[in-house]
């Protein structure tokens, strides 16, 4: 049962809270819990101070005690009816709460490092899905010359194996079956994990269940893709955790991000992007020091009205960088530069914000001067490389900056591309200004599918492509993000002027050459083509480029099948998300159809993990009289995992071809 429910309604709740509160339940309450969540979803909800109440009828009343937004505890959800506390009503209440970060838990073992800030940066935005941020401390990660770690203890093997569990049911039954109770189970096994030392276990289990409810509430920010990948990573870490794999120190995560001391720092702006998730909004500021390196500093708080959330992050980019002293916001300083003292940076390149930290204003750099010109240096395909190698680590401990790409492009302009013809703005790489080709013009490069970096309606990402898409012919210097796919695709945060080229985004001064496309939005006169456009750039509707080699083709007659069938298998395994284990039961024919497309195209290994997915599927214990009985869902999830992951490495490695062979095509 779908159960919609404005979040902005409701208090947030740590997750320990909603496994007690719901193993409180009787199992005849249990099977009314998700019924009664999706009736008090329809009753209003008032707020008072710290309390949130809900008049569940005429005769009782449901209140959440919940200081600073953040229901803390099981005592804070109070019903007034005669079965409380192991009532219905609390179970529903706190099964409708977003899901707040745990709160962080001594880290196990000796202290951290001397001098390391080891607090939460102030402003930091949690990691997406609202799960406790989690990263190996620095020492943690330059300890490959230690002894290795000593293997999980007893209370540890079995808390992992209690996840593992519970997430297996979580995929079995998909997001369709997936309910409060099942949902709390995981929660439970997840506090579990915490108390265990186990946290990156732990916040990859709160996160799918935030997107599981995402998913079942219909919001707006849902995508399947990111709910397949919490699933894939959750039992991966519990799959490895349980099988010894190494590093174990990786794989357990810890409670707080760690900040080691990096003394005096000159630090120049590059750009700045809005950030925007369920619960969060704000702005982060991207810097490179001296020595190349990118760094970020972050103004993220948590919102409550998702309608405001949008212009809450637009609006961020004019608060003030909260870094020592300094009195300039994240839009004036994406333009100048910091002088630093007593910085403190935590593995993923996040800058500490502590009392010893001492900052004052100082000039910035262009892009076109060093150090920032060094990071347009590099070749493309080992941008590319870096940063799909980037996805393979923890979200918290990549280093800042490993997803961007730097590019200088040509605007192409739009023209239908990929499976369903779908027109896209384009863009040519060039190797810069200082190689050039045979005709004395910039070398070309891969074709590139350009994207707004988000798509919520209200951040300026998508007006401003629009404008761009306007204007074949130009050439920029930009700043994206990398979007995985079988063809070269990028999600684009900031443009600024190319090198040895002023351009018209040198107006007005007050922008530097540059552009947050996601704070800032662009104007006619700021892109006005230029006079050499040829014909094929002016209008690329009426001559349409094809996205391989940047040539003019005819008008296709409808859409065309673009690269390797991986959708069959990848279908299958988004399929097992959304519906669960039975939805890998198609008729014969039809397994035998797609087995069959997928051994034509030589993906035979991709063919073997099918059958092997739906052998696991189909599989089920009987006992000695033939019944079914209920089993762990082991096999069926070891069978879902392997194919996961199986279509996660072979995308990464389309992407990757797909970069390097626009690049041999296009010098």
């Amino acid at each position: 049962m779908s159960v919609t429910a404005r979040t902005s309604d409701w208090p947030g709740v740590r997750p320990e809270v909603v496994a007690e509160v719901v193993a409180g339940l009787s199992a005849r309450l249990q099977k009314r819990l998700d019924g009664a969540a999706a009736k008090l979803a329809e009753r209003p909800v008032v707020r008072e101070g710290d309390e949130w109440r809900v008049e569940v009828d005429e005769e009782t009343v449901l209140v959440l005690h919940a200081p600073g937004g953040v229901v803390a505890g099981e005592a804070g959800v109070r019903c007034g009816c005669l079965l409380a506390p192991a009532c219905v009503h609390r179970a529903a209440a706190v099964s409708l709460c977003p899901l707040a970060e745990a709160e962080p838990e001594p880290a196990p073992g000796p202290g951290s490092e001397s001098g390391a800030d080891t607090g939460t940066e102030p402003g930091a935005a949690p990691e997406p899905g609202g799960g406790t941020a989690t990263a190996p401390t620095a020492a943690a990660a330059e300890s490959a010359d230690r002894p290795a770690p000593t293997p999980l203890t007893a209370v540890e093997l079995e808390a992992v194996r209690h996840l593992h569990r519970a997430a297996a049911a979580v995929l079995a039954a998909g997001v369709s079956g997936v309910g409060a109770v099942s949902q709390a189970e995981l929660l439970r096994a997840a506090h579990r994990a915490r108390l265990a030392g186990l946290h990156r276990p732990a916040a990859a289990a709160v996160t799918v269940v935030t997107r599981v409810r995402a998913a079942r509430s219909g919001a707006p920010d849902h995508r399947l893709v990111d709910l397949v990948a919490g699933l894939r990573e959750l039992l991966g870490l519990t799959t490895a955790l349980a099988a010894g794999a190494a590093p174990v120190v990786e794989l357990r995560g810890t409670a707080r991000q760690a900040y080691r001391e990096e003394g005096g720092l000159r630090l120049y702006g590059l750009f700045a992007e809005p950030v925007l998730t369920a619960t969060h909004a704000g702005a982060v500021s991207w810097a490179v020091d001296a020595n190349g390196r990118l760094s970020t500093i972050a103004e993220v708080m948590p919102h409550d009205d998702a309608a405001a959330a949008a212009p809450q992050a637009v609006g961020a980019g004019n608060r003030t960088v909260r870094l020592g002293d300094a009195a300039l916001s994240h839009r004036e300083f994406s333009r100048a530069g910091l002088a630093v003292q007593g910085t403190t940076r935590s593995t993923g390149g996040r800058l500490g914000a502590g009392a010893s930290v001492r900052a004052v204003r100082a000039a910035g750099t262009a892009w076109t001067a060093e150090p920032a010109a060094r990071l347009w240096s590099e070749p493309v395909p080992a941008q590319v490389a870096r940063a799909l190698a980037a996805q393979e680590l923890p979200y918290e401990s990549r280093p800042a900056g490993s997803d961007l790409l730097f590019l200088d492009v040509t605007l192409l302009g739009t023209a239908p591309t990929g499976p369903g013809g779908t027109p896209q703005l384009l863009a040519r790489c060039t190797a810069g200004a200082s190689a050039s080709g045979p005709a004395g013009g910039p070398l070309g490069g891969p074709v590139v599918v350009l994207r707004p970096a988000h798509e919520h309606p209200d951040l300026p990402f998508r007006a401003n492509l629009a404008l761009l898409a306007t204007t074949p012919g130009l050439r920029l210097r930009v700043i994206g993000r990398l979007e995985r796919a079988d063809r070269p695709e990028l999600r684009l945060l900031a443009i600024g002027t190319p090198p040895d080229d002023p351009g018209p985004l040198s107006r007005p001064v007050e922008r530097a050459g540059r552009v947050n496309l996601g704070l800032e939005r662009l104007q006619t006169a700021d892109l006005a083509a230029p006079a050499t456009a040829s014909a094929t750039q002016a209008d690329p509707a009426a001559d349409p480029v094809d996205a391989s080699t940047a040539q003019p083709t005819a008008p296709a007659s409808g859409p065309v099948p673009y690269g390797p069938p991986v959708h069959v298998l990848a279908r299958r395994v988004e399929q097992t998300v959304t519906t669960g284990r039975h939805a890998l039961a198609p008729s014969e024919a039809s397994a035998a159809a797609d087995r069959a497309l997928l051994r034509a195209a030589g993906l035979a290994t991709a063919a073997e993990l099918f059958d092997g997915l739906r052998a696991g599927a189909a599989h089920r214990q009987r006992d000695v009289f033939g019944r079914i009985v209920t089993d762990d869902h082991e096999a069926f999830a070891t069978a879902w995992l392997t194919a996961a992951s199986y279509t996660e490495e072979l995308a990464t490695a389309l992407c990757a071809a797909a970069w390097s062979e626009e690049e041999a095509a296009g010098v």
